[in-house]
């Protein structure tokens, strides 16, 4: 199922209207469908090089309202919600998520899960939705999804646009590791910040 929906996308990215399948598929995946924007950013950043912040931007506010849309099923549709959950076999997660939320002591540790969600490989939909179930601060998540969405995007389209196919081959082999890799730093680096200006101020 995956590798056609995978070839399905290939195939919408050289459509007529890609930029709205780009949408579509940006809004959906970020609340359930499994195939990222990466897979259709890349080829049409490759066939019109000079629409490639166009292409950047449609993916990352498509992705943040689908985010958004993720958020909403899981406050207010829990059956659902957890039907996606379980899916992904985040069931787990969510519920230690719970207990440390309510002990005042998983509000930072979320916030670096789910900018990670964003910018990895890691299911997106399943954190949006998991965010929903725990009634996580709205207006934090959206800049957190925002910030991650867009910086991941941002860097796909712009190095399909200044390497082509040589980056294809590149995130074919290495982009899940490197992406994750440059995430964790991104993380690390907030959380030291984070923690001193709370020491110093």
């Amino acid at each position: 199922m995956f590798q056609t929906l995978y070839k399905k996308c290939l195939e919408l990215a050289a459509h007529k209207s890609s930029n709205f399948y780009l949408g579509l598929v940006s809004f959906i995946e970020s609340s359930f469908f499994p195939i990222p924007p990466d897979v259709m950013i890349i080829p049409m950043v490759i066939t019109k090089k000079n629409e490639y912040l166009k292409i950047f931007l449609i993916a990352s506010v498509f992705s943040v309202l689908g985010g958004i849309f993720g958020y909403l099923i899981g406050y207010l549709f829990f059956d659902l919600a957890m039907y996606v959950i379980e899916f992904y076999g985040y069931q787990d997660k969510v519920e230690n998520l719970k207990l440390s939320m309510s002990q005042g002591s998983g509000f930072l540790a979320w916030l670096s899960i789910l900018f990670l969600a964003g910018f990895t490989p890691l299911p997106y939909k399943a954190f949006t939705i998991s965010s929903g179930l725990i009634a996580f601060n709205l207006p934090v998540f959206i800049i957190v999804s925002l910030i991650s969405r867009s910086l991941r995007f941002f860097i796909v389209a712009y190095l399909s646009y200044k390497f082509g196919q040589l980056f294809t081959e590149f995130m074919d082999k290495h982009g899940s590791k490197w992406f994750t890799v440059i995430g964790i730093i991104i993380v690390i680096i907030f959380i030291f910040i984070y923690l001193f200006f709370k020491i110093n101020g």
